[in-house]
């Protein structure tokens, strides 16, 4: 075995997962494609929801220096998993050095926390590091997979027309000074157009936001914003003009409008990007818990389209390494992986909580 526990993808899930498993005396490896943690919370300017931080920057400084502090676990950066295997006795992950990423040197980070019985030793973790060949494979007793979600394009989203050939940014993209005292046509109402609404409350733009009736949910924290206009569409069909943005809609009531703008962006949503082989994913993609091998164990935006935050991310990370730590003790998980749970639900944390 290469270690106890690996964890694949290094955004808020994995994190919380490499702090938890060190806690309770784990080793792991934490495999991330980038060449920085927690990437995209670098791009939000401003957090609302999260106790203790108001800017994604500084929140993903502060995951920084908590996994600086677990020597229990090692951050290998610039690697891929590409394939994920289970047995009966283990897990088997294969991973890819990422060309666009210059190599780096395994990250030793910090000290365990708690005072708890560790599990049984395994082999020494094998330095890797930039000596990593194609296609090479690690394996553990145990794995957390979080490697969260990535943007849709537009060729996925059946209710837009005219796309083709068309260059369409993601609004988290936007300039601000770009968009100020202009009309925006915003293609979905994920959550970035809230980001973006919160973190520039003197701009003077006026959103048109077209999005598919299954996405209303995602309109509650933007819909009293009044430079925010929500029309809820069946189709949108683009014009062939470049400046300004027209498109024809069908609304859900059947009407037919005319949406004018200066300027169009993407906000759509995102699709779970779980690696291939052992993890399992329901008719939407997404990846539950309940329904994974039993060495294999899902955290992070990869578990379900309606609770893509930072907070209960960081929560389902902590959750599933604790799953896999009850699992090495034969104990019931209740987070999928491991035993089935038994009535009142696993034991109590042997760290004492926290």
């Amino acid at each position: 075995m290469d270690t106890d526990l690996l964890i694949i993808g290094g955004g808020p899930a994995g994190c919380a997962a490499a702090v938890m498993a060190a806690s309770v005396g784990m080793r792991s490896v934490l495999i991330e494609a980038d060449d920085a943690l927690c990437g995209a919370l670098r791009r939000i300017p401003v957090v609302s929801n999260v106790l203790g931080a108001t800017s994604g920057p500084d929140l993903a400084a502060t995951i920084e220096a908590d996994l600086a502090r677990c020597d229990l676990c090692r951050v290998e950066l610039g690697r891929r998993a590409t394939l994920v295997e289970g047995f009966d006795d283990r897990v088997e992950v294969t991973v890819e050095p990422v060309e666009s990423v210059e190599p780096v040197e395994p990250v030793r980070l910090g000290e365990p926390v708690g005072s708890v019985k560790p599990v049984e030793p395994t082999e020494p973790v094998k330095p890797v590091g930039s000596a990593w060949a194609r296609g090479s494979r690690l394996t553990a007793r145990y794995v957390v997979v979080a490697t969260g979600v990535g943007p849709l394009g537009p060729e996925e989203a059946g209710w837009l027309g005219g796309v083709a050939g068309r260059a369409l940014p993601p609004l988290w993209e936007a300039d601000p000074a770009a968009i100020d005292d202009r009309t925006v046509l915003v293609l979905g109402a994920d959550r970035p157009l809230g980001t973006v609404a919160r973190a520039h409350p003197e701009l003077r733009t006026r959103f048109v936001v077209a999005y598919p009736p299954e996405d209303v949910y995602k309109t509650e924290e933007i819909r009293r914003d009044a430079r925010v206009e929500l029309v809820a569409v069946r189709r949108l069909e683009f014009g062939s003009g470049s400046a300004p943005v027209t498109a024809e809609v069908r609304t859900v009531e059947g009407e037919r409008r005319t949406l004018t703008a200066d300027l169009a962006f993407l906000n759509l949503g995102s699709a779970p990007a779980p690696p291939a082989g052992a993890v399992v994913t329901d008719r939407s993609g997404y990846c539950p818990p309940g329904r994974q091998h039993p060495r294999v164990f899902t955290a992070g935006d990869l578990r379900s389209a309606r609770f893509q935050r930072i907070a209960t991310a960081m929560g389902s990370g902590g959750e599933a390494a604790l799953g896999a730590y009850y699992a090495s003790r034969g104990l019931p998980t209740g987070t999928g992986g491991g035993p089935s749970t038994e009535v009142g639900g696993p034991p109590p944390d042997p760290a004492g909580g926290g």
